[in-house]
């Protein structure tokens, strides 16, 4: 009479595997999603900045601005990004609406981000 043998057949051995290597394929899945919400997020926040200096200069210099749109870059850090600014009449002769768009210079069919602010002629 045989001993009954100790240790996992190969089958054991490879259905072990298989699931190993499923659980590594979701984690790696999982970490990329990650990683490319990570870098929207950045571009998102380097687009805010740079409209909100915009806005924010215009507010400081005190200047009523003149009707119309302009384009210019406004890079942030290491990101090109390219800003669109139009100026639009109100009702009041008193106000003026601004808004600056901001746009990826990779894709400049895509808008990241629009802030909208009133701007008073004092």
């Amino acid at each position: 009479m045989r001993a009954p043998s100790r240790g996992f057949t190969m089958l054991e051995v490879l259905v072990a595997l298989m699931i190993v290597a499923t659980a590594l394929i979701a984690s790696l899945r999982a970490v990329g999603s990650l990683t490319a919400n990570s870098d929207g997020l950045r571009t998102h926040m380097m687009a805010t900045w740079s409209a909100e200096n915009r806005l924010v200069q215009m507010r400081l210099s005190k200047v009523f601005p003149p009707i119309g749109k302009t384009s210019y870059d406004c890079p942030q850090g290491d990101l090109p990004l390219s800003c669109e600014e139009e100026v639009i009449a109100t009702a009041n002769p008193r106000f003026r609406r601004v808004e600056v768009s901001v746009y990826e210079v990779a894709h400049p069919e895509r808008r990241i981000i629009k802030l909208v602010q009133l701007v008073l002629n004092s």
